[in-house]
């Protein structure tokens, strides 16, 4: 007979307890059974890497595309970016958040502009954690929770920019720029260009393509595991600041915050 633990128990329980979830274990060990080997897999290799038959692989993978986690194509089946929403609960959940808080603020601090961590969800950035400066940037107010479409923003095409080649495709196919200013890239070839560049410089400048005035820079953040868990950016007005200055004075300045915070994510 199988003893039930105790809520209040400190001890780990084993897969043999009355409480442990088998169906949630199962799902998370294919989402974990994707890797940098392992990028897109067909059923059989998940119901291979997991150890399951193929009807219950299949069963799981269909779940988590219901639910957004994984994408499909053909017999071809691959995380979908949705999956790096989940590191807001996870830098929520333990201390990351407030070394990530505290490095943003620094940076504010130090530059006198606002700082900010996103995720990517879709085709959206998604604040996950923000210092704002005193002057407003936007006519809305950006807070944590706050979305903005990811193609014209410095986080967002920082994110996208992460992705591999074919979960890129998957998620520009069928998208149409949209003039949001005068500056807004339109031409779907330059902006896959521009995606190019920032892949390889590691940096993303976008200048007041989403909002007039808004000018912004933003790098990607790692944990020291290799783990991307975001992007962070400072947020300028035109006016004030120059592309040339937040290249020359403000990237520094990001890319050692970055560093800082990176050594600190394990």
């Amino acid at each position: 007979m199988v003893k039930p633990t105790d809520g209040d128990d400190d001890a780990a329980i084993t897969p043999d307890d009355r409480d442990f979830v088998t169906a949630l274990a199962s799902g998370l060990e294919v989402i974990s059974a994707f890797d940098h080997e392992h990028r897109s897999m067909t059923l059989s290799e998940v119901a291979t890497r997991t150890g399951m038959n193929r009807a219950r692989a299949r069963r799981f993978l269909l779940t988590l595309q219901a639910l957004g986690y994984v994408a499909r194509r053909k017999r071809q089946f691959e995380l979908s970016p949705r999956v790096l929403s989940l590191g807001y609960s996870f830098l929520s959940a333990n201390n990351y958040h407030s070394v990530v808080q505290q490095g943003l603020e620094a940076l504010t601090e130090r530059t006198g502009e606002s700082a900010s961590l996103g995720v990517l969800d879709g085709l959206d950035v998604v604040y996950a954690a923000r210092s704002a400066a005193r002057h407003r940037l936007m006519a809305i107010t950006l807070s944590v929770g706050t979305r903005l479409p990811a193609l014209y923003t410095s986080m967002g095409r920082t994110l996208l920019a992460q992705l591999e080649e074919a979960t890129l495709d998957g998620l520009l196919e069928g998208v149409t720029l949209e003039a949001h200013t005068e500056y807004t890239l339109t031409d779907m070839t330059a902006f896959r260009a521009e995606i190019e560049r920032v892949r390889r410089d590691g940096y993303c400048i976008v200048d007041q393509e989403l909002d007039s005035g808004l000018r912004s820079l933003a790098v990607p953040l790692y944990a020291g595991t290799g783990r991307l868990l975001g992007a962070i950016n400072i947020s300028t007005n035109a006016m004030r600041i120059s592309e040339q200055q937040l290249r020359e004075d403000f990237l520094p300045l990001l890319l050692e915050k970055r560093d800082q915070l990176a050594r600190h994510m394990q």
